[in-house]
């Protein structure tokens, strides 16, 4: 986004900055904020935190986002050791449920939607290396952003060099892991690229669990004319064959937590994905005080996965069979305006659009064996054409009434329409075609003090929707096509709290409580096979707490916690295996939601030396137990992790040139980082590995006009 801090309504659009600028040690100011206009995040009625180019590079691996996004307070990102499934992240406890991709959480890259329609999303794709930014929101104003619940994650790309900078890096580390990647960048005022190309390999911690990816970014950045910039941005994804090695028991995980499921094994479980996706962002200035932004995407994702299911099973005439191949091709358009100015001596903004969305989805299924022969795609057993639009129309804007008070708010209506036509009616098999439509209207609202001048508190609430996703329809508890018995989950959330600076210490601290009705949990998880269905009322409540205070001589000292406390307030029904005919696990009201750690505590101790280019860190992480199922009858064991890392970089004539080493666990703890929720055979955990380390180094090459 770019417009200045409100409070300076006839200022202009705010100035790119070169990527020099951007990795300092500092997190940035200015973020996207719960209305999408660009203001300090001290000034926002919402928990917003972003985490900068500093961070996401001093001394990190660059690989995903677990790496630096376990400092933000009320996000969990759990990596899974299991690339053929994604990360599982969740935002005050909502999408801790997701199987596999992110869900529950709005996805955004480079002012992009990175979420499919239906609110599934991947970040396989955030290109690391090249960002400057990312920034994550959470509480009652996330539900401005569409079809999300629980929060807002949002990366982007640093803006182009002037002259030209281009240099390779490398990475290597345990279980044979390495990474190489070649960064350009360069321009000048009027148009300039980003490009940053990497090939990413390992073998994985566990067995069964090789992967190789393949990624592409590039920005291109053109100032029009004097009120016009265009930013036009491409992205490329390539995973093929990577390895799934399945969760584990608890006693296979005590006697080898490197091993895979013997099922992994015997149908070699994988999974290649393909993902290409461009976009535009036109922002316009219409006036000294108005603006236009259209922005349009496109794109295709290619995925085809082989699951643990026996053949018996799929003998039934309704079964869909082992293997899931899905071409899925979506785009979209938003067109909004927005304008700054004043009101009885106040300053304002207000923004009003409009947005559509389409994915079309060709689903099919096969047998995952021929003959004898397990792990390969036999006999066709599915094959549907799907589709899903969302319509939304929204007003949002935001006014300092007083000196000391400003008033948030907006309101967001949504259509979620999904589609369905089967076209393999065999046998037994009927015709499973059918539609449903969901609508909604989302209204959020906030209100900031200033106290003092380092001193702001607030107050924010707002009401949530959130749709099934094609993943979610998928499975019938019985039967063939799409479950069109879920129901969206409402929620209602409220938020108060307050931020305080003082002898360049900030302290920002949040308590939250979210009521969602409908809630969607998943009723059994088998071979990779979800099923999923509505359960009623829960509740999450919870606080957050984050420190940042530089201690002198170049020390910084950072720590964030947060508590949240997850239940279900309605008792219902649940399977344990399948097949289920009905089912008949009762499910007490008042237990805890399986997925959701009741504490997380991130610590780190950094050193840096500006003179001699040198960073190094330790940094420690506490996760609370996670219970793994909705019987709350086993839970993975909490754990702490300590992390050191050194960084090396400075200038050299007209090169750059960095090394870094780090060390993950130091203590060679021995622990599941992650679960899946509700496993049919109990294989809920995902092992983590003990002691690991990497190193890595880079160059690059700078000429200045």
């Amino acid at each position: 986004m770019t417009f200045c801090a409100v409070g300076d309504a006839r200022a202009q659009p705010a100035a790119p900055q070169p990527a020099s600028v951007v990795a300092t040690d500092s997190v940035p100011s200015v973020v996207v904020t719960p209305l999408q206009v660009a203001q300090p995040a001290f000034d926002t009625p919402a928990s917003v935190d972003a985490v900068g180019a500093a961070q996401l590079g001093g001394g990190q691996r660059q690989i995903n986002l677990s790496e630096t996004l376990s400092r933000v307070p009320g996000i969990v990102v759990q990596d899974r050791q299991n690339l053929a499934q994604d990360l599982q992240i969740s935002s005050r406890g909502f999408g801790a449920r997701a199987t596999f991709g992110v869900r529950g959480i709005r996805l955004m890259a480079d002012g992009i939607p990175a979420s499919m329609p239906d609110g599934q999303g991947q970040v396989s794709h955030f290109s690391l290396s090249s960002a400057s930014r990312v920034e994550v929101l959470r509480g009652p104003f996330s539900v401005l952003y569409g079809n999300a619940a629980g929060g807002v994650i949002s990366i982007t790309t640093a803006d182009p060099v002037v002259g030209l900078r281009v240099g390779p890096s490398f990475l290597a580390g345990s279980f044979n892991t390495w990474r190489a990647g070649l960064a350009a960048s360069g321009g000048d005022a009027a148009l300039g690229f980003v490009a940053d190309l990497a090939r990413f390999r390992t073998d994985g911690y566990r067995d069964h669990s090789r992967a190789d990816r393949e990624s592409a970014n590039f920005k291109l950045r053109a100032v029009a004319g004097p009120a016009t910039t265009v930013t036009a941005v491409l992205n490329h994804l390539s995973m093929p064959g990577v390895e799934d090695p399945l969760g584990l028991t608890r006693a296979e995980m005590l006697a080898n937590p490197r091993q895979a499921t013997p099922n992994a094994y015997r149908f070699n479980t994988r999974k290649d994905t393909g993902q290409t996706q461009a976009g535009m962002v036109v922002d316009h200035a219409l006036t000294s005080e108005d603006r236009l932004r259209l922005s349009l995407h496109t794109g295709e994702r290619r995925v085809r996965q082989f699951l643990a299911i026996e053949p018996g099973p799929q003998a039934a005439a309704t079964h869909s069979g082992g293997v899931i191949d899905l071409d899925r091709n979506y785009g979209g358009i938003d067109l909004r305006w927005m304008r700054q100015g004043y009101l009885a001596d106040g300053a304002f903004t207000l923004t009003a659009g409009m947005n559509f969305d389409a994915m079309d989805e060709r689903r099919r299924g096969f047998q995952n064996f021929v003959g004898a022969t397990l792990g390969v795609q036999g006999a066709q057993k599915r094959d549907e054409d799907n589709r899903v639009s969302v319509f939304d129309r929204f007003v949002q804007g935001e006014w300092q009434f007083a000196e000391r008070w400003r008033v948030s708010g907006g309101v967001r209506h949504s259509r979620v329409a999904f589609n369905s036509r089967d076209n393999f009616i065999v046998g037994a098999n009927r015709d499973d075609s059918g539609s449903v439509a969901y609508r909604a209207t989302r209204p959020a609202a906030g209100l900031v003090f200033q106290a003092s001048e380092n001193l702001n508190v607030y107050a924010s609430a707002g009401r949530g929707f959130e749709t099934p996703t094609f993943n979610e329809l998928a499975y019938q508890r019985v039967g063939a096509g799409l479950n069109f018995g879920l129901r969206p989950a409402q929620s209602r959330q409220v938020e108060a709290g307050a931020k305080a600076r003082f002898g360049g210490v900030l302290v920002n601290a949040a308590v939250f409580a979210a009521r969602t009705s409908d809630e969607i949990a998943v009723l059994v998880n088998s071979g990779g096979r979800s099923v999923f269905q509505n359960v009623g009322r829960t509740a999450r409540d919870g606080v957050e707490l984050s420190l940042t205070a530089p201690l002198g001589a170049g020390f910084t000292l950072y720590g964030a916690y947060t508590q949240v406390e997850a239940r279900y307030r309605d008792s219902f029904l649940s399977c344990v295996a399948v097949p289920c005919a009905a089912p008949t696990v009762p499910i007490a009201a008042g237990n805890a939601m399986p997925g959701i750690p009741r504490e997380t505590l991130f610590v780190e101790l950094a050193w840096r030396d500006a003179r001699r280019g040198l960073l190094a860190a330790i940094d420690a992480r506490r996760v609370g137990a996670v219970v793994v199922d909705d019987s709350n009858s086993d839970a993975a064991a909490g754990h702490t992790l300590v992390n050191a890392r050194l960084q090396w970089q400075r200038p050299v004539g007209d090169w750059l040139l960095g090394a870094f080493a780090r060390i993950d666990n130091l203590g060679d703890a021995r622990y599941a980082g992650s679960v899946i929720v509700n496993e049919s055979s109990r294989r809920f955990f995902e092992p983590a590995p003990g002691r690991h380390w990497a190193i890595g180094a880079s160059a690059a090459w700078r000429w200045r006009r």
